[in-house]
């Protein structure tokens, strides 16, 4: 069922910087957000209207791009296609939207690989989109502010995010960020590390 969520435009989270410079009209905008973590990436759809989005797609696939990073800090091809099968599943869902109105973000895993780069060139052509790797600090702030849009309290708070490849702290105000940090440490990445150690 499609969701209302009431959305800030001072404080954009990862669909809404897409939308930021966005008339406010009658008509619905259709946006979308893929976030290609070092654990699973996501799609998001949305319809925004008068300030408020409206999901109309939530997907997610356990990809584990991470996983794939070799001792010399490559992806393996059986890494990289897996991500690449993923992306196909979340591109019907693109086909009506403009390309200002969505936005793609790779983040620790594609940050860290030495060929990346073959990777976004092959993402590209098979979304028809560019594809944006992000620092960590900006990976950070996107998920302060998604998370601000979900909790119901204000006030200051402190949010951590264990992700696949690094762990994001942030601490915030209301919808604003004041301290970011992002440090190369994840559950994938770990396990792969403790996994080489005991074998």
């Amino acid at each position: 069922m499609p969701k209302d969520t009431p959305l800030s435009m001072t404080s954009p989270s990862t669909v809404t910087d897409t939308v930021a410079s966005a008339a406010n009209g009658s008509d619905p905008r259709r946006l979308a957000a893929i976030d290609m973590g070092s654990n699973s990436f996501h799609l998001l759809v949305a319809n925004y209207q008068n300030e408020r989005l409206q999901v109309v797609a939530r997907l997610g696939e356990k990809v584990q791009l991470a996983a794939g990073l070799d001792e010399d800090g490559n992806l393996s091809e059986e890494a990289m296609q897996r991500a690449l099968d993923c992306l196909g599943r979340f591109a019907p869902f693109l086909n009506d939207i403009e390309g200002h109105h969505l936005r793609i973000v790779g983040t620790n895993a594609l940050r860290d690989a030495y060929n990346s780069q073959t990777f976004i060139d092959r993402a590209e052509a098979q979304l028809g989109h560019a594809i944006e790797i992000i620092a960590g600090r900006e990976e950070a702030r996107l998920i302060y502010l998604g998370a601000a849009h979900a909790l119901a309290e204000s006030g200051r708070r402190l949010i951590v995010d264990i992700g696949g490849g690094s762990t994001e702290f942030i601490i915030g105000e209301d919808f604003e960020p004041k301290a970011l940090e992002s440090l190369r440490m994840g559950c994938v990445t770990f396990y792969g590390d403790f996994s080489r150690m005991v074998s």
